[in-house]
């Protein structure tokens, strides 16, 4: 279908302080920030026990920590959470082959690489790429430039 199913990708300390963010579909700035705000702090209560999924105001909301991050990934209500799920561990076992183990300063001092890696494997909404190789070539050779 044409609709888009990722909103939009996060990545978050366990602070709270967003490290990357990438829409998919435009949102006022004035709407982003508490918005963000609101689904990471809703994140970062929840117990290590308490499921990776939330509602909020239409989206549903997958999580899942790695290390000192929060990867978050905001979809449409009747998207498949577990299929979310695998998605963002394969976009960190991708950083991780690419920063060889990402952690937050990796994001932080190469954000340019890190929006590069979420670009080749998510298009318009939608999950396009999940094959590594596929995936770092690009990312590889613009790091040769």
């Amino acid at each position: 279908s044409a609709t888009r199913m990722i909103k939009f990708v996060l990545m978050v300390n366990k602070q709270g302080q967003t490290r990357l963010a990438r829409y998919f579909e435009f949102v006022q700035p004035e709407e982003r920030y508490p918005m963000e705000a609101e689904i990471v702090r809703k994140c970062l209560m929840r117990g290590e026990t308490q499921c990776s999924f939330l509602e909020y105001k239409g989206y549903k909301v997958i999580y899942r920590r790695y290390a000192s991050l929060f990867f978050i990934v905001a979809v449409d209500e009747d998207e498949n959470e577990l299929g979310c799920l695998e998605f963002i561990h394969s976009l960190v076992e991708t950083m991780d082959r690419f920063f060889e183990n990402v952690c937050e300063l990796d994001i932080m001092f190469h954000l340019e690489k890190a929006h590069f890696i979420v670009d080749e494997m998510i298009q318009n909404g939608q999950i396009v790429e999940t094959n590594k190789s596929n995936i770092l070539d690009p990312v590889t050779m613009l790091d040769k430039l």
